[in-house]
C-alpha cells in the first residue's frame, strides 16, 4: 500500500500550531550562549539554506519503550520528511519546545516494502496499528479531518526506530549506546499517566480520537514486525571486537 500525503494534509501541518507545550526532560550542562554565539546564528540562519531540515513538515507524538524492558517507557515527538510514496524519516525528538534534546531517529516504511525485508531484519521493526486505532499516536495542531486521512496512511506502517540519548532517566548527555525501541501493541501496556499527561498539554482526549478512528480498516500484521513478543529482542551493545566493522563490502 503506498501512502502519499494529501497536500491538504501537508499545508495544515506546515501552518498548524500543536507545539511549544512540552519541555525537554534535561537541562544539559554548559554555559549560556555568548552574544556572539547568537549573532553567528541568526547570521547563518539568514545565509545558509537547509533544505533538509525544511522537509521536516510532518509532526507526530507518539510514545516507545525500550526493546525487551516494557517498563522503560517515554513520549517521543516526531518531526518528519515523505522521504517518497512508501518512506518516512523522522528525527525524535523529547519536547516540542526550542530546549528539545534529539532522542533519536525513526524511519517508516509501507506494507510493501516491509514484506521485502529479511525476515531477520524485520525483528528491528514494530508494527503502527495499534497505535493509530487506539489514538495514543497522533499529529498535534492539524483538523480531526486531515489527521483522520494521515492515520489512514499509517495504520498499515511498519518502524524501525532508534534513541540515542536517553533523557528519560535523567541522562543530562547523550551517554552511553543507542537502543532499540518499540511500539505498543495492545491495551494495558502503555503506562496510564504518560498517556494522561500527554492529552492535558495538547487539549485533547485519546479515548476521542480512538473512537473516532474506528472506521480506519486494517490488515494482519506481517510476521517478523514487533518480534519482542515471541521474545526475540533485538538490542544493541558495545563491544572492543570492532575487526570487520569499518571495512567496505
Amino acid at each position: 500500500m503506498k501512502f502519499i500525503l494529501p497536500s491538504l494534509f501537508i499545508i495544515y501541518t506546515v501552518f498548524a500550531c500543536g507545539g511549544k507545550n512540552t519541555s525537554s526532560n534535561v537541562e544539559s550542562p554548559g554555559k549560556e550562549k555568548t552574544g556572539k554565539d547568537k549573532a553567528l546564528e541568526i547570521g547563518a540562519d539568514l545565509l545558509q539554506d537547509k533544505k533538509p531540515l525544511k522537509a521536516l513538515n510532518m509532526y507526530l507524538n507518539g510514545f516507545h519503550f525500550y526493546n525487551g524492558n516494557m517498563k522503560g517507557q517515554m513520549e517521543a515527538h516526531h518531526y518528519c520528511h515523505q522521504v517518497n510514496d512508501e518512506l518516512i524519516q523522522c528525527i525524535i525528538y523529547d519536547g516540542n519546545d526550542a530546549d528539545a534534546k534529539i532522542m533519536g531517529i525513526e524511519y517508516i516504511v509501507s506494507e510493501r516494502i516491509f514484506k521485502s525485508l529479511p525476515q531477520e531484519e524485520r525483528k528491528l521493526w514494530h508494527s503502527h496499528r495499534y497505535e493509530v486505532k487506539s489514538g495514543s499516536l497522533i499529529a498535534p495542531g492539524i483538523p480531526q479531518a486531515a489527521e483522520h486521512e494521515l492515520m489512514e496512511k499509517l495504520v498499515t506502517t511498519y518502524g524501525k526506530t532508534f534513541h540515542t540519548w536517553h533523557t528519560d532517566k535523567d541522562l543530562v548527555l547523550p551517554m552511553g549506546h543507542p537502543m532499540v525501541m518499540m511500539g505498543f501493541t495492545e491495551e494495558g501496556q502503555l503506562e496510564d499517566s504518560l498517556l494522561t499527561q500527554r492529552d492535558q498539554r495538547f487539549g485533547i482526549s485519546t479515548a476521542e480520537k480512538k473512537q473516532n478512528r474506528e472506521d480506519i480498516p486494517v490488515s494482519p500484521i506481517l510476521p517478523g514486525a514487533d518480534a519482542w513478543k515471541k521474545n526475540q529482542i533485538k538490542q544493541l551493545t558495545i563491544t572492543d571486537d570492532y575487526k570487520g566493522v569499518l571495512s567496505h563490502h
